[in-house]
């Protein structure tokens, strides 16, 4: 149980782990706790907000939290959103869009879509911040970790890339006991208003999902990033209109 865990935090983020060698085993178990790494990735958002509100206005307690949101992930899902509006935005044939997302150069559609997606998250950080609502720093993350756990069980991997072979030790129930617990966790946080965003968010990204795969065919590395970078933001702006519609 250690190792999956510790080798899910060492890919995932930058937090510090013992020097341990991982086995592929370690690796593919690992995916089981990625909803556990987004949660320890939401303590540390919630904090770090709550912290920084204390001695610094909202805004650029927003522009820190967001900054610290891509330092503690490594930038690494950030990547894998650039590459994927780089290959859908291409509108190139499946396999060209396939082939322009394993490039490593970043091209103008990639930046323009990390700018929006950066600048959105600050937007509604700010905007929750000034409202003083901080759980959804906290479930944002691990939510969105739910859902690419969700895409690698139900959805096709392109074959021989990095990410093969991650769903063989998710099942049905792996996926029902995160949902249950992080729909009872934003519940007792956030009440009605908290089910009702995780409901919305999950048709969102099933979404984007379907689209993706509609496009490619597939989903690779680079779409598992884009997911969740995908379902981190619109959970928050989620929560923030149905904070204000109720």
């Amino acid at each position: 149980m250690l190792k999956p865990l510790l080798s899910a935090i060492t890919f995932l983020t930058r937090i510090p782990t013992p020097p341990i060698n991982f086995t592929k085993a370690d690796w593919e178990k690992s995916t089981a706790y990625y909803p556990i790494v987004g949660a320890i990735i939401g303590i540390f958002l919630l904090l770090v907000s709550k912290g920084l509100h204390l001695i610094l206005p909202e805004t650029i307690t927003a522009f820190c939290i967001v900054l610290f949101w891509i330092y503690i992930t490594g930038g690494l899902h950030l990547d894998g959103w650039m590459d994927l509006a780089d290959g859908l935005g291409s509108s190139r044939t499946r396999e060209q869009m396939l082939e322009i997302m394993k490039d490593s150069r970043v091209g103008a559609m990639g930046v323009i879509a990390a700018i929006l997606l950066i600048g959105g998250k600050m937007i509604v950080s700010y905007e929750l911040i000034k409202l003083g609502i901080f759980i959804p720093l906290l479930i944002s993350p691990l939510f969105a970790r739910f859902i690419i756990l969700s895409a690698i069980k139900y959805w096709p991997y392109r074959k021989n890339g990095l990410g093969e072979g991650l769903g063989k030790h998710i099942t049905h129930v792996t996926i029902l006991f995160h949902f249950l617990w992080i729909i009872l966790l934003t519940y007792y946080f956030a009440d009605l208003a908290g089910a009702i965003v995780i409901i919305g968010s999950a048709l969102l990204n099933f979404l984007f999902l379907f689209n993706i795969y509609k496009k490619l065919g597939v989903l690779t590395g680079d779409c598992y990033g884009a997911i969740i970078e995908w379902a981190e933001v619109n959970f928050l702006f989620l929560f923030l209109v149905i904070e204000r519609i109720l």
